[in-house]
């Protein structure tokens, strides 16, 4: 198991590879559709965005409200897909991890190859068990989105995969353990 502590280098990243198992421990930010899209015309109007995103990791996820006394609600991920018109803008500005589910397009894939990023899979589903790694969690951005809205999350042995690693490898090409790619 990799320990991964955010905000991460494009050193540390390059050397992950599809299919080895991780542990996030630190600072995750979330985002889902609106929120990307949001993040990408700030960026394109010259804007500094509302998180820092050099180094940083964002998860595909909009939580259900906490109940009394929670941290968080279930917080399963999204599928990743819908993030694809925007991950690359994001990866070309610092980016290095997502975690979601779910396959990524070429245009994603190149943009973690170039630039030095990896796209990580978590349990779909499973989104009760996954807040049980969520320490802490608040809305810094884009509060009109409710459960969308972005939140900084502290997480500790959150679990996740390599599925998409910046060699170009993807853990949906895998054959009997070698890949396809």
């Amino acid at each position: 198991m990799i320990v991964l502590r955010p905000p991460l280098n494009e050193a540390q990243v390059r050397r992950l590879r599809v299919g080895q198992e991780v542990a996030v421990n630190g600072v995750v930010y979330t985002a889902r559709d609106m929120a990307h899209k949001r993040l990408c015309e700030a960026l394109d109007r010259g804007e500094e965005p509302p998180i820092p995103l050099e180094g940083a990791i964002i998860y595909f996820v909009g939580p259900t409200p906490a109940r009394p006394g929670a941290v968080i609600g279930a917080a399963g991920p999204t599928t990743s897909a819908r993030m694809d018109p925007f991950s690359p803008k994001l990866i070309a500005h610092g980016l290095r991890a997502m975690i979601g589910k779910g396959y990524r397009n070429e245009e994603v894939r190149k943009a973690l190859q170039q630039y030095g990023a990896v796209h990580l899979a978590t349990l779909g589903g499973a989104g009760a068990l996954l807040s049980r790694h969520i320490a802490r969690a608040e809305v810094v951005a884009y509060e009109d989105l409710g459960t969308e809205a972005i939140r900084r999350l502290e997480v500790v042995d959150f679990p996740a995969v390599v599925a998409y690693d910046a060699a170009g490898g993807s853990v949906y090409d895998l054959k009997n353990g070698v890949s396809g790619v």
